[in-house]
C-alpha cells in the first residue's frame, strides 16, 4: 500500500484518469478471448464438416444465409474469423500506443511540477541541493517514472487482464488448463521472491551511479582551467569512469534477470503441452476431439507467452525502478512542504496579475533577524537602515560580517525570523514577487548562458519581445557600446559557457546591461568588483558611479575605492551594524583602517 500511495502521491495527474485504460484493457482482453475462442471452433468445423448440420443455430444459419455448399459456408467463416482478428489486432496496438503517449504526457507534467517545485522552493532548500542531484530528478528520475514505472504498470495491467480472461477461456475447455497455469505461475513467484531485494538493490546502484556520472562530469569539466593547470583530469575521469563501471554491471545483472521469466515460461508451456497431448494419447482420448482442443492451447499459449513474459517484465522493472520512486517522493514532499511554510512566493501561475509595490520615498530595515537552518546562533542581529530612493549605501566588514546573508534577505531569497522590510511603509513581505520586481542583482560571479549579448542582457525574455531601444539604452549605460561595436556579430555574437569568450570586465558590465534592461529600481552590487583588477574594476565603477542619482544602489565590497561615492556606509560585524556614516567619517575610523590593512 505504501507503493501505491507514493505513486498516487507522484502521479502528475487525477487517479481517476487511470479507470477508463482499466475498461479499455478490459475491452481488448475480451477481443483477445473471442479471438482465441473461436479458433478451436472453427478448426472443429473445418475438420468435421457436418458439425453445421449437427448444431442447430449453425444450421440456421446455413440456410437464412442460403449457402449451398458446406465448404462455402466455412470460407465465409474463416472470412469473419480473419477480420476479427483484423479488428482486435489494430485496437490492441492502438490501447498500446496510447499507453505510451499517455506516459509521455504524465513525464511532460511531472517536469513541470518539479522545476515549479524547484523555482518555487525557499532558497535555503536550494543551496543544500546538490546540482548534479536536481538534475538527474528532472531528466532522470521523471524519465524512470515514465518508462520504468508507469508504463510498466499500465502494460502490465493490460497483460493481468488478458491473462486471467485467457485463462478462464482455457478452463472453460479443458479443466487441466487450471493445472497448467499453476505449472507455469508457482516457479515465477518463487523466482521473483528469491531476487525481490536483489532487483531493489540494482534499481538503487542504478541511480546512484547515474546521478555519480553527472557529478563527475560536472567537477571535471566545470573547472576545466583548474583541472587541466594542476593536471587531476585524470581523477575525474576515472570518477566517473568507476560510475559507469557499477551502472553498466547493475544493468546488465538486472536485464539477465529481466530475461529469464521468459524462457522460464516458453519452456514450461511447452512441457505441459507436450505432456498433456502424450498423456491424451496414452489415454486413448479421440484425436479429433483432441484437435481443437490442443489449437486452442496452441494460440493461447502464443499470446499467454508474449502476456506472462511483458507482466513478469514490467514487475522487474517496477522493483527495480522503485529507489526512483521513493527519491521522487521524497524530493517533491520535501518541496512543496517547504513552499507551503514559506511565505516567499518566487513564481507566480501562469496568468496571474502581480500588482505593482511603489517605490518613491525609501526602503527601510526594521530589526532584521536570520538564523540558518541548524545553526547555533543569529546570522543577523536586528539590523536596521534606511535607504532613501536615489542614494546609494555600501555593507562592508570581513568575511562572514553577514553582509551576503544580509543581501540574500534583501533580494527575498530569506525569511527572516523577525523584523520587516518595507517600501514607503508597505512591507514587502505582502508582494514578494512584486518587490523582486524591483531589484536588479549583480553578483562577482555573473551567471551567463551560452548565447548571444542580446539574450544574456535581456536574460528570459523572448526574442520576439525583447525591446531595442531599452537594449541599447542598457548596453550605453553598462559600457558596452565599444566592447559590441568590435565584435564580428555585434550583439548576436555568443559570449560562450558562463560567459568564457569575455574578459572579467566584460562579464560584470554585461550584469549590470541586464540589470538595467529590466528597468530595475534597486541595483544590489554583490562584491561586483572584487575578483577584478585596477584597471578593468575602474572602467566597472566608473559604469556604476554614472548610475548614481538615477538608480537607488545597495553595494557590498571590500575595496574601499569601489563604494567611496556612496551616500551612507554601513560597517557590519558578527551580523550587527557597527558602525554607520559617510565614506570619510567611517574611513578614518579606526575600525575601518585596520580592516582596510587585512584586505
Amino acid at each position: 500500500m505504501k507503493f501505491f500511495s507514493k505513486f498516487l502521491y507522484v502521479f502528475p495527474s487525477k487517479g481517476t484518469i487511470l479507470i477508463p485504460w482499466f475498461l479499455a484493457f478490459v475491452f481488448s482482453s475480451f477481443l483477445e478471448v473471442v479471438g482465441i475462442g473461436i479458433i478451436g471452433p472453427f478448426i472443429g468445423l473445418a475438420s468435421n464438416p457436418a458439425l453445421i448440420h449437427q448444431q442447430s443455430w449453425l444450421d440456421q444459419i446455413y440456410k437464412t444465409l442460403e449457402f449451398r455448399q458446406e465448404s462455402h459456408f466455412i470460407a465465409f467463416t474463416g472470412l469473419l474469423v480473419v477480420v476479427l482478428f483484423c479488428v482486435k489486432a489494430f485496437l490492441c496496438w492502438y490501447v498500446q500506443s496510447r499507453i505510451f503517449r499517455f506516459s509521455y504526457q504524465q513525464k511532460e507534467k511531472l517536469v513541470e511540477r518539479l522545476m515549479h517545485g524547484y523555482m518555487n522552493a525557499p532558497y535555503v532548500v536550494y543551496i543544500g541541493k546538490n546540482s548534479s542531484q536536481v538534475i538527474q530528478n528532472v531528466i532522470g528520475l521523471t524519465r524512470a517514472f515514465s518508462d520504468s514505472m508507469l508504463s510498466p504498470m499500465l502494460v502490465a495491467a493490460s497483460n493481468v487482464v488478458t491473462i486471467v480472461a485467457v485463462s478462464l477461456l482455457l478452463c472453460l475447455v479443458s479443466p487441466l488448463a487450471v493445472l497448467a497455469l499453476l505449472f507455469i505461475a508457482i516457479p515465477l513467484i518463487f523466482l521473483f521472491s528469491a531476487f525481490k531485494e536483489r532487483v531493489r538493490t540494482w534499481g538503487m546502484q542504478l541511480y546512484e551511479a547515474d546521478q555519480g556520472i553527472i557529478r563527475g562530469i560536472n567537477h571535471g569539466l566545470g573547472g576545466f582551467k583548474e583541472t587541466r593547470v594542476i593536471g587531476c583530469g585524470s581523477f575525474f575521469a576515472q570518477e566517473t569512469i568507476n560510475h559507469a563501471h557499477t551502472f553498466a554491471e547493475a544493468s546488465l545483472k538486472f536485464y539477465a534477470f529481466k530475461l529469464s521469466p521468459r524462457f522460464m515460461v516458453e519452456a514450461l508451456l511447452v512441457i505441459f503441452v507436450v505432456g498433456f497431448t502424450s498423456i491424451s494419447l496414452l489415454s486413448a482420448r479421440n484425436m479429433e476431439q483432441l484437435t481443437p482442443v490442443l489449437s486452442v492451447f496452441a494460440l493461447a499459449s502464443i499470446r499467454l507467452i508474449p502476456s506472462f513474459t511483458n507482466l513478469t517484465n514490467g514487475i522487474s522493472t517496477i522493483r527495480n525502478a522503485s529507489p526512483s520512486l521513493n527519491q521522487l517522493y521524497l524530493d517533491l514532499k520535501e518541496l512543496e512542504e517547504s513552499t507551503v511554510a514559506s511565505s516567499l512566493r518566487q513564481l507566480p501561475s501562469s496568468g496571474t496579475h502581480i500588482p505593482e509595490l511603489n517605490f518613491e520615498r525609501e526602503l527601510v530595515l526594521d530589526a532584521v533577524t536570520y538564523r540558518y537552518p541548524g545553526a547555533a546562533s543569529n546570522s543577523l542581529e536586528g539590523v536596521s537602515l534606511t535607504l532613501p530612493k536615489g542614494q546609494s549605501i555600501a555593507l562592508i566588514g570581513r568575511s562572514g560580517a553577514g553582509k551576503t546573508t544580509l543581501v540574500d534577505v534583501i533580494l527575498g531569497l530569506l525569511e527572516p525570523q523577525s523584523g520587516d522590510i518595507r517600501v514607503d511603509g508597505v512591507s514587502v513581505y505582502k508582494n514578494i514577487r512584486g518587490w523582486q520586481n524591483l531589484i536588479g542583482y549583480i553578483p562577482q560571479a555573473i551567471f551567463l548562458i551560452d548565447d548571444s549579448f542580446e539574450r544574456n542582457i535581456a536574460f528570459g525574455v523572448p526574442d520576439h519581445l525583447i525591446d531595442p531601444v531599452r537594449l541599447d539604452k542598457a548596453i550605453q549605460a553598462a559600457q558596452l557600446t565599444d566592447v559590441i561595436a568590435n565584435l564580428p556579430d555585434g550583439i548576436k555574437t555568443r559570449v560562450g559557457e558562463r560567459g568564457i569568450m569575455l574578459s572579467g570586465g566584460q562579464r560584470q558590465r554585461v550584469g549590470i546591461a541586464r540589470a538595467l534592461y529590466h528597468e530595475r529600481e534597486i541595483l544590489v552590487l554583490d562584491e561586483a568588483t572584487s575578483a577584478l583588477d585596477n584597471e578593468t574594476e575602474a572602467l566597472v565603477t566608473e559604469a556604476i558611479k554614472s548610475l548614481s542619482g538615477t538608480k537607488t544602489m545597495i553595494i557590498i565590497a571590500h575595496r574601499l575605492t569601489t563604494v567611496e561615492h556612496c551616500d551612507r556606509i554601513y560597517v557590519l560585524e558578527k551580523g550587527q551594524v557597527v558602525k554607520s556614516g559617510r565614506f570619510r567619517d567611517v574611513v578614518l575610523g579606526d575600525y575601518l583602517v585596520t580592516d582596510a590593512e587585512n584586505h
